[in-house]
């Protein structure tokens, strides 16, 4: 099992950038494919980016595509997700997750963190 946390949300107006953290716990973090979400109030959890095991793959929804980068530490057991352009549309408490095993796009992922709230100004 593994434990995810999430960091570096907050309040930035519309153009900014915000990079997030999510630290996984345990030893095999290079085992887990990783992803970010978003849930904005109202709206349904939407996928915002995905990465490979070691990284040489990526996905991105075509809401964040260009802005969006995710990247991932397996040394310390980190992924990423830098947010470049930001607009009020994307705020939204955003999730990292973890998947074992082999990956699909749309499969679910197994393991979910608490979120963290970014919050964009016009």
């Amino acid at each position: 099992q593994v434990q995810l946390v999430e960091s570096g949300g907050g309040l930035v107006q519309a153009g900014g950038s915000l990079r997030l953290s999510c630290v996984a716990s345990g030893r095999t973090f290079s085992t887990y494919h990783m992803g970010w979400f978003r849930q904005a109030p109202g709206k349904e959890r939407e996928f915002a980016a995905h990465i490979s095991l070691n990284g040489g793959v990526t996905y991105y929804g075509d809401s964040v595509k260009g802005r969006f980068t995710i990247s991932r530490d397996n040394a310390k057991n980190t992924v990423y997700l830098l947010m470049n352009s930001l607009k009020p549309e994307d705020t939204a408490v955003y999730y990292c997750a973890a998947k074992a095993g082999v990956f699909r796009l749309g499969m679910p992922y197994d393991y979910w963190g608490q979120g963290t709230q970014v919050t964009v100004s016009s």
